[in-house]
């Protein structure tokens, strides 16, 4: 998978991330795979709070490994996206850090709700300072028509992409799949991001 593309695949998604809770096209799925079918066409996942969803793919279906990453390597000029609550102060307080590789830079770009907590947020941007104190760094991250103050805290998860394949999906990986539900429960995944080398994908 070229560059290009995977950066299409990751505006897709945070397009798809941004949609409000009232749009039902899309569901978001977080969850652990627990059998993949014999010929890889569906997965079926326990997610967070217990219930089991049965996922299918297609040849349309995207792949992106979630990595693990660290605080150093957020930095000035790193182009990233954080999903964040608001705070009193009306700063963001991060609730995970993600960071893209230079080819992706300005992927899905702007600060929008999306829809990890209730009230929480996305911002996709670059990060234009870092103040460094004791409680962690505070970042500026701008985008077009806009900026968001960063808090991080010395424990948010900090991960970054790289492109993946069907063959990712493996039984106990933890995955994010996104994409429409079926009547009966299922989703036909548009995307599903697979967390590598065990990592629960923080998103």
């Amino acid at each position: 998978m070229d560059l290009r593309r995977f950066a299409c695949i990751a505006f897709i998604l945070f397009l798809a991330g941004a949609a409000r809770a009232e749009d039902a096209r899309p569901v978001a799925v977080r969850a652990t795979i627990a059998t993949v079918s014999s010929d890889g066409s569906s997965f079926t996942a326990k997610t967070r709070d217990g219930q089991e969803r049965t996922v299918h793919v297609n040849p349309k279906t995207r792949f992106v490994l979630v990595r693990s990453a660290a605080l150093a390597d957020v930095k000035p000029g790193t182009f990233i996206g954080v999903a964040a609550m608001p705070t009193e102060s009306g700063e963001q307080k991060a609730l995970d850090v993600h960071i893209f590789p230079e080819a992706m830079r300005g992927t899905g770009e702007g600060f929008r709700p999306y829809d990890i907590a209730p009230g929480s947020t996305m911002t996709n941007g670059n990060v234009d300072a870092r103040v460094d104190n004791v409680n962690g760094p505070r970042l500026t991250v701008t985008y077009k028509g806009g900026q968001q103050t960063i808090l991080v805290d010395p424990s948010t998860p900090i991960v970054a992409f790289e492109p993946g394949a069907s063959g990712d999906v493996k039984s106990g990986a933890a995955i994010l799949a996104r994409g429409p539900a079926e009547a009966d429960g299922t989703i036909d995944a548009a995307f599903v991001l697979i967390g590598k080398d065990g990592l629960t994908p923080p998103l």
